[in-house]
Parts: C-alpha cells; sequence; structure tokens
C-alpha cells in the first residue's frame, strides 16, 4: 500500500498522465493499492466498472513484467491496442502472430523491456514462453488472471491447461533470486460464492484480499418464460424482438448448429443478424463484432463466444433461446444489455416443465450429462494405466482428452501437479471414480424455478445475502406477477 499521500498522489497523477481521469471509481485506488503492497486479491466487478485499470497501472508502475492471462484473443487484442496507442510498454503473445513478431516480444522479455504482456493459459506454459520467463534475471511481479470465471466454465471442458495455474507461481520462484514475491490476482466480473472458492483454491492465492461489488443492475429487467414447443420457442423470440422495433440485441443459443440454423431462420423474416460461435476464423468474428458495433447488424445468434471484451452501450435486450448451465455465465450475457444505463431487457425462454412438447432442453441437459459421463469413463479407463508420475504433456500426445482425464483426476484428489508440466499419483490411488453432480447446473435450475424476486436470488447466489435479504427489485417477472403488474 502507498505508505503516504505523496505516493498515492503519484499513482493518482499517473492515472491522470495515462488515461485523463481525475481520480479513481470505488473500489479502484483499494485494489491498486492491495496489488503495490504485493497482496494476492480476488476482484469481482461488473464489465464496464474500470478494473483493467486496476491491474494496468500497478504493472506500469513498477520495474519488471505483470503477465496477464486472458481467454480470448479479441480480448487481449482490444487492451493492449488501448495501451500501445498511449505508447505503453506493453505485448501480446498468441499462436496467430506472425513468426517474427513472437520472436521480437520474446527477445523484449529477456531485454526486461516490456511491463506487461498479455497471453492465454496455454501460450503461458508454452515451452518457448516458459523458458524466457522463468529466467533468473526476468523480474515477474505478477501473474493477473483476466476473466477468472472461465477456470471453472471451461476448465473441465476444454480449456484444461487453466486448473495448472496455481502451479506457476511456486514453479517460477524456484527459478528466481531468494525474497522475489509474485503477486497473484483473478479479476472477473461474474463469480458466485463457490466458484470465488474455486478460483481461489486452484489458484492456490494466499490470505487473498477479496472484493466484491454488488452485481444489481436497477435498469437491468430479467424474465423467464416457459414455451411449450420448439416451433413455440422460435415464434416467441421474434415476437419478442418485434416488439423492440430496431433496437441492437443478442441471442443466445448453446451449440454452432443452432446459431447457423437460427440466424438463417431469422435472416428469412429480414432481420440483418449472423451466427457467432467459436468454430469462425478470427478475421469473420472480427468482421461480425464490428458490424454488430456499428449498427449495420441489428443482432448476432452467438455461442458464450461472443461477447468478453465487446462494449457496446446500446444493446436494449437480450434473449436466452437456451439458457446457460452456469448462473456466472448467464450473468456475464445478460449483463451485456444496458451499459449506457438505460432500460435493456433480459429473456430466457425454458421448457415446460415435463418437456412433453418441447424436449429440447431435457435432450440438452441429458447430452451435457452423457458428456460429463464419457468423460469420467475415459479418466477411469486412463487411470488404469497412468505411470506413478510423469509428464503432462506426454499424457496429452497417448490418450485422446489425456490431459482433460488429468484434470478430473487432480479434481478428485487422485493425482496433484509437481508443477505446469508434470503431475504425480496420490497414494492410496483409487481409479474407481464416478462423476459428482454439478452443483452450478442445479443452481442455475433454481433460478429459472424461483418465485421470489430475480435479483434477489442473484443476489444471495453470488455471496451478498445481507443486501438480499428481504430485497425486491419491482421489476423482474416475478415482482410484477406480486404486483399485479403486467410484464
Amino acid at each position: 500500500m502507498p505508505s503516504s499521500n505523496l505516493e498515492l498522489q503519484q499513482v493518482r497523477t499517473a492515472l491522470k498522465q495515462i488515461w485523463g481521469y481525475d481520480d479513481f471509481r470505488t473500489p479502484q485506488a483499494e485494489i491498486i493499492n492491495s496489488l503495490l503492497a504485493g497482496k494476492d486479491a480476488l476482484i469481482v466487478m461488473p464489465t464496464g466498472g474500470g478494473k483493467s485499470i486496476c491491474f494496468q497501472l500497478p504493472a506500469l508502475l513498477q520495474t519488471g513484467l505483470t503477465l496477464v492471462v486472458s481467454p480470448l484473443v479479441a480480448l487481449m487484442e482490444n487492451q493492449v491496442n488501448q495501451l500501445k496507442k498511449r505508447h505503453l510498454p506493453v505485448a501480446l503473445l498468441h499462436n496467430e502472430l506472425p513468426r517474427n513478431q513472437r520472436k521480437q516480444t520474446l527477445q523484449a522479455i529477456t531485454k526486461q523491456q516490456l511491463r506487461l504482456v498479455y497471453l492465454s493459459p496455454e501460450t503461458l506454459l508454452s515451452r518457448p514462453v516458459w523458458e524466457r520467463i522463468a529466467q533468473p534475471q526476468v523480474k515477474i511481479n505478477g501473474l493477473i488472471l483476466d476473466e477468472a470465471h472461465c477456470l471453472v466454465q471451461w476448465g473441465t471442458t476444454f480449456r484444461p491447461t487453466y486448473y495448472r495455474l496455481g502451479t506457476v507461481r511456486p514453479a517460477l520462484l524456484k527459478h528466481k533470486p531468494p525474497g522475489t514475491k509474485i503477486t497473484i490476482a483473478a479479476f472477473t466480473a461474474t463469480a458466485d460464492s463457490q466458484t470465488q472458492k474455486t478460483i481461489a483454491q486452484m489458484l492456490q492465492l494466499e490470505r487473498p484480499e477479496t472484493f466484491l461489488n454488488s452485481p444489481y443492475r436497477n435498469n437491468l429487467h430479467l424474465q423467464v418464460q416457459t414455451v411449450w414447443t420448439p416451433r413455440g420457442r422460435r415464434q416467441q423470440t421474434l415476437k419478442f424482438i418485434q416488439a423492440r422495433g430496431k433496437q441492437a440485441g443478442l441471442v443466445y443459443v448453446r451449440s454452432r448448429r443452432d446459431s447457423e440454423e437460427l440466424a438463417r431462420w431469422f435472416e428469412s423474416w429480414q432481420y440483418s443478424t449472423a451466427a457467432y460461435h467459436a468454430g469462425l476464423s478470427v478475421q469473420q468474428r472480427r468482421t461480425i463484432e464490428q458490424s454488430w458495433l456499428e449498427g449495420h447488424t441489428q443482432f448476432v445468434v452467438c455461442t458464450s463466444a461472443f461477447g468478453m471484451g465487446i462494449d457496446k452501450p446500446d444493446v436494449r435486450w437480450i434473449v436466452h433461446f437456451h439458457a446457460p448451465s452456469l448462473l456466472a455465465e448467464y450473468l456475464q450475457e445478460v449483463g451485456r444489455g444496458g451499459r449506457d444505463g438505460h432500460s435493456a431487457t433480459a429473456l430466457t425462454l425454458v421448457s415446460e416443465p415435463t418437456g412433453w412438447l418441447n424436449p429440447e432442453d431435457r435432450q440438452r441437459h441429458q447430452f451435457l450429462t452423457n458428456q460429463l459421463q464419457k468423460r469420467y469413463r475415459q479418466a477411469r479407463h486412463i487411470a488404469k494405466q497412468l505411470p506413478p508420475q510423469g509428464e503432462i504433456e506426454a499424457i496429452a500426445r497417448q490418450f485422446p482428452d489425456g490431459e482433460l482425464a488429468l484434470v478430473i483426476l487432480h479434481n478428485l484428489g487422485q493425482i496433484y501437479w509437481q508443477d505446469p508440466f508434470h503431475y504425480q499419483k496420490r497414494s492410496p490411488f483409487t481409479p474407481a471414480l464416478s462423476a459428482k453432480p454439478n452443483l452450478w447446473q442445479t443452481q442455475m435450475k433454481q433460478y429459472l424455478k424461483t418465485r421470489q424476486c430475480r435479483w434477489r436470488f442473484l443476489l444471495a447466489a453470488f455471496g451478498f445475502e445481507k443486501e438480499a435479504k428481504g430485497f425486491s427489485c419491482g421489476h423482474c417477472d416475478n415482482c410484477k406477477q406480486k404486483s399485479g403488474v403486467n410484464g
């Protein structure tokens, strides 16, 4: 923490010089103080609350390098380009960069010419990058995990590297001079209580200072509606969008195929829309993002791959054509609406309880359950053939989904990470594994069925029990129904 007013004034001066702001928003100053003092931190701040300044400013004020782990190239490019416009010593590393650019950045790391480097978990733990940052003379001040909820959301499905990030600090410290400190801070806009615990545990945070900002938005109106048939789901979405004229919005679906089929259907109704998912090329995604931001495309039919790092203030509506599995994902996605402070509506469509006429949601849930059970079966199969210790990359090469299987074994306490690249079996080792019920999916179901104020439910789920007690927003579908107001 800055030990005098003079130091605090220097931090404010830097804020003014770099970004042009006269003072901090709450709780930016406290977070910056914490990071400058070398304390671990877990920060939950709404998107648009200025969280990037909280780690960028401390990094720029210190000698040495801060590593920012970010899930998506679009996110990294957005932040890095903004900083480069201000001629600051920052770079990014990802697989899509030309080889000579990667080489220049790696050399700049060795020469300690950079203050911030943005990279994905997979790039951080790639051998060329690791060899550079592990050099004794390369001073590492901090490791920042941006969009930290991705660790929970994606770490057990298709980004298993996230679950090894907790080994980065102890492994780096072995190569650094005695007394070296590396701070770890996790930033996210949405993390319920269980997600916060998982993040802290997986990153091995040491007595972290926690900064929680309420997710409540008084301009965001939450609705859940039952649809009886697949055709009814489409018709209800169309009716909802038609009632909103040419206002900008987003339609969230859960698969690539759904995004493409639904976008084609809306195009047949003469809507300017596009399908967006992780299967598109980088250039295709950029084109769609830009068209939507500039208002040429009214809405995008997208998977969860869309949204992070893309800031459009005037989004007036969000439709969840399919409900997400995780409450944190839901809050992240509805949070795209109404960032300009004006009213926005978020509608989620669900099948009627039996699913007799509209079995889509039940089939999707069954598919996800089957996928989970399949991953556990694979983990059991691999567990029987697993050497007592070994290299994670070798297991990933030897077995399909070998790295995901190791994550499952790790989560069940069957193995531990020796460092970012090696595992070891625990003793006793019991490979008879079964899938645990997903607490997060259960929570999402409870939210969709609740009859209480939806914001009250969310406040309680995200750790704001005190604020939730007796809370009523007055503008969600449940509150309106209780007061007899038609939504």
